[in-house]
């Protein structure tokens, strides 16, 4: 070992292989980057104890400088292909956009547009006009409102129309979705009065009836969309609720949670009731998501009755709250394709969810026949076959609901499968799957168009690198 041999930073700079760097890339931060690789290099050396001159130290830290440039100049969000079965998955996005949202983005994200001005009169107009409208069509509602996602929606609700008096809520509905986001928790930051009634599973029309007083100001329902009571319950059914809002002049908002828009009971899914149907039971304002059962942008979607709409246009938080251009646009392109186009085989999410056992059986096939032509290459694999698989919607909506659906299911030899599911995990795509009973398991469902040839590669690579061993002294 001879740490004397590492070049100074100085004597790097000026090599030929600095200036093409410095043709793709800022100075200071191919210096930033080059001290890291030197001293990479330099812990590396100490510990393999390897003997190399200067110029094969020079030359292998250019070429550790090279990668780790690339790899730093990629940034972190990457594209990961979804094996899980797992359709709305939070971690990994959510909603995957339709082409029509994805073509809106990307004309309105390069171009100047007309964000808040009305061409026809010169002056400056609003924002949510774009999607309001397209709102009250696909809804049936009076007015629409768009902010960054449910939670703030539910926020700017509360806020605007129930500051310093009593909102009442059943124990039943006291919900707790990712990332710590409780209501209770929501209405204390809004200002509101939290008022509890009922129970956790047994809430009755006259528990809320009782607590009503001269400082109520709404009458608060929550679709459980990610965990659902069954044994010994009772609920108050939305349209109820309104009944009694109306009979008191108290308004009822309604967090639906997902929400969706087309109606899915044809598939199996009937337990999320659909935006149209919520306004439909009278609820003055509804809130729901546009990342989810949607299929568009993260959003926290308002409809309802003009005048409390109205209220939270007013509201100065709903400026802090307000969406961007990037977000208007994919959620017009994506209500575009409700209103016009075919949103059950255009929006990625619908496509999902209504694609039929056939289909699936046969892209499981195929993916099966493609991952075999390749044993050559992948000596590893032990077994392989197509099964029946139970997938989930995801994203807090149909908790206990299995979608029936098929994968192919991957056994290997030599308990591959933790070190290579490490390893797809660690390529750019990465590719996540399920494990069953120590097999590797590829939903079919979750895979994009273009998906199932690119994990085959991936398959094939990770093998290779799970494969390799390190040589007695390691590599620098």
């Amino acid at each position: 070992m001879n740490l004397r041999n590492i070049p100074a930073i100085d004597e790097i700079l000026a090599l030929p292989r600095i200036e093409d760097l410095l043709k793709l890339y800022n100075r200071d931060f191919i210096m930033r980057i080059l001290r890291q690789a030197v001293e990479e290099s330099r812990q590396e050396l100490r510990l393999t104890g390897g003997d190399y001159s200067k110029e094969n130290l020079t030359e292998k830290i250019m070429d550790r400088l090279e990668i780790l440039l690339e790899k730093a100049s990629q940034g972190t969000l990457q594209k990961v292909i979804n094996g899980t079965g797992v359709v709305l998955h939070t971690n990994l996005g959510r909603a995957p956009l339709s082409n029509r949202a994805l073509g809106y983005l990307n004309d309105m994200g390069r171009n100047y547009n007309n964000l808040e001005i009305n061409l026809e009169s010169g002056e400056r107009g609003s924002r949510y006009r774009h999607v309001e409208e397209l709102l009250i069509t696909l809804t049936g509602a009076e007015a629409g409102l768009v902010v960054n996602n449910n939670a703030a929606a539910v926020l700017l609700g509360l806020t605007s129309l129930a500051r310093n008096k009593e909102v009442i809520v059943s124990r039943g509905q006291l919900i707790e979705i990712g990332g710590a986001f409780r209501i209770p928790e929501v209405m204390k930051e809004s200002g509101a009065r939290l008022v509890e009634v009922g129970t956790t599973n047994k809430t009755y029309l006259s528990d809320y009836a009782e607590a009503i007083t001269e400082n109520t100001a709404l009458l608060f329902s929550a679709h459980t969309s990610n965990y659902k009571i069954v044994g010994f319950t009772e609920e108050v059914m939305l349209g109820e609720l309104v009944k009694l809002g109306q009979e008191r002049k108290i308004p009822v908002m309604h967090d639906l949670g997902s929400g969706i828009l087309t109606d899915l009971r044809e598939w199996g899914l009937k337990d999320e009731p659909t935006v149209r149907e919520s306004v439909e039971s009278g609820a003055d304002i509804i809130s729901f998501s546009g990342d989810k059962l949607l299929g568009g942008p993260q959003a926290g979607i308002i409809v309802g009755q003009k005048k409390y709409i109205a209220a939270m246009k007013k509201n100065q938080l709903t400026r802090a709250l307000r969406v961007d251009k990037l977000i208007i646009a994919a959620l017009e392109g994506t209500l575009l394709e409700y209103l016009s186009g075919n949103p059950l085989e255009n929006i990625p999410v619908l496509k999902m969810l209504t694609i039929s056992p056939e289909e699936l059986q046969e892209q499981a096939e195929k993916l099966r026949a493609e991952i075999c032509s390749k044993q050559g290459t992948m000596r590893e694999i032990e077994a392989i076959s197509v099964i029946k698989t139970e997938d989930m919607i995801g994203g807090g909506a149909y908790p206990t609901h299995k979608i029936p659906g098929y994968g192919v299911q991957i056994a290997f030899k030599n308990n591959q499968l933790e070190k290579l599911s490490k390893q797809l995990r660690g390529m750019n795509p990465a590719l996540l799957i399920r494990k069953q009973e120590d097999k590797m398991l590829i939903s079919v469902r979750t895979l994009l168009e273009g998906d199932a040839r690119i994990l085959v590669e991936l398959i094939e690579m990770g093998l290779l690198r799970a494969g390799e061993e390190q040589g007695p002294g390691g590599k620098l």
